[in-house]
């Protein structure tokens, strides 16, 4: 502890102690621990499911478990994660890389679901891993958005490079490569949690036309001239571990009298983009290499009003891949280069892959959001902070 404490990692170690699953399921559900026979993820129970084999994917490692994030396999017997979770080495999967065979169908498994016995079942990654690979992002020069219920930014490195200190780079999609990723909680949630509270004007209207209520959002949107007159938002609506750390809280400041909701949806859009501007900007920093391409997917991005601010925001291109399900076409390339389809991964991105639409920065935009992004967005947390601090104190949240 002690050591811990004196490298800074006490915050990082007691979070993993908390959120171990298992550390729950020992102190709670003593009985069940004790008739566990294998302890799996998800994606590794689907896949004992599909083929009977106790088998996952180095790539889908992404829980709670002693892992090594830098070797990629089970964590080494003096590791401290092995200290504090009551996981042994033996209720583990084995484990293979990303593109590797896991198995195959089982007849029951092949009937269920109408295909033939004995398919090869291929190993792919975790869902943001597969976005990434499937948004054609192969080298640290490529930055991969994801506008989820959690936005993240990714760059993929043949190198181990922490994205925070103490936190590690998540396995990619690519086998023996690294996804260095700054994510923000709760980010396209917020634009969910807008929608249900102040948006049901639109949705309602939308039902009445037959038409999708993400076009009248975009309406809402570019209603709005750039950088929201003035509404800043700073987009912290959960707190993170150590970037931001515990005591983070969101905020919107800069409301004047001329500010409606069409505002402050603009706002939550241009936060989103300016946290994650500032992780591109820590991406580069930490992997050495200049970001120069912009690739974004999720289900945010088929907003075209969020792909131009984005672009404008960063001063890039932003480029839309074809399709916004490119998890699934990641996992769709591993299989491809697994079972023999294409010889390597870059071959099966150029194949299966193309850019779609490309947003182009506004330059008069461009000029207006990079001073509001140095000017006020970059000090809104150091000078917020210690009002955060004694709002956690005097209400006691966030815990």
């Amino acid at each position: 502890g002690a050591v811990f404490k004196l490298i800074g990692a006490e915050e990082p170690i007691k979070r993993f102690r908390e959120k171990t699953q298992a550390n729950w399921i020992i102190q709670n559900q003593p009985e069940i621990w004790a008739q566990t026979h294998k302890y799996l993820l998800l994606s590794g129970y689907l896949n004992y499911r599909l083929t009977g084999e106790y088998r996952d994917s180095t790539g889908s490692q992404v829980g709670y478990l002693p892992f090594d994030y830098k070797k990629h396999r089970w964590a080494g017997k003096h590791d401290f994660k092995w200290q504090i979770t009551p996981i042994t080495h033996s209720m583990l999967p084995d484990l293979v890389m990303p593109g590797e065979k896991l198995g195959e169908l089982l007849p029951e498994a092949a009937e269920h679901m109408g295909l033939p016995s004995g398919l090869p079942v291929i190993a792919a990654a975790s869902d943001k891993a597969c976005e990434i690979l499937g948004s054609g992002g192969l080298a640290p020069d490529t930055a991969c958005m994801s506008y989820g219920t959690t936005a993240t930014i990714n760059t993929t490195n043949r190198n181990y490079v922490e994205p925070t200190r103490l936190m590690p780079p998540y396995p990619s999609a690519l086998p023996g490569h690294y996804s260095s990723e700054v994510m923000i909680y709760r980010g396209f949630w917020m634009v969910s949690w807008f929608k249900q509270e102040f948006g049901l004007r639109e949705q309602h209207i939308a039902e009445q036309k037959g038409i999708e209520a993400e076009a009248l959002f975009d309406e809402l949107v570019n209603s709005v001239p750039p950088g929201s007159m003035g509404l800043m938002l700073q987009p912290y609506w959960s707190p993170g571990v150590r970037q931001p750390g515990p005591e983070a809280k969101g905020s919107i400041i800069g409301f004047g009298d001329v500010h409606t909701r069409a505002h402050i949806y603009r706002a939550i859009l241009e936060g989103l983009a300016y946290a994650l501007r500032e992780g591109k900007e820590r991406l580069a920093k930490r992997n050495g290499k200049a970001i120069k391409r912009l690739r974004v997917a999720g289900g945010g991005s088929q907003s075209d009003a969020a792909m131009q601010l984005t672009a404008d925001i960063f001063g890039l291109p932003a480029e839309r891949p074809h399709t916004y399900e490119t998890s699934g076409l990641g996992a769709a390339i591993d299989a491809s280069v697994g079972l023999g389809l294409h010889p390597d991964f870059k071959s099966a991105v150029r194949a299966m892959t193309r850019v779609g639409e490309v947003f182009e920065p506004s330059d008069e935009a461009s000029a207006l959001y990079e001073q509001l992004y140095s000017d006020v967005y970059l000090e809104m947390y150091d000078r917020l902070q210690p009002l955060y601090r004694k709002i956690r104190k005097i209400t006691g949240y966030p815990k």
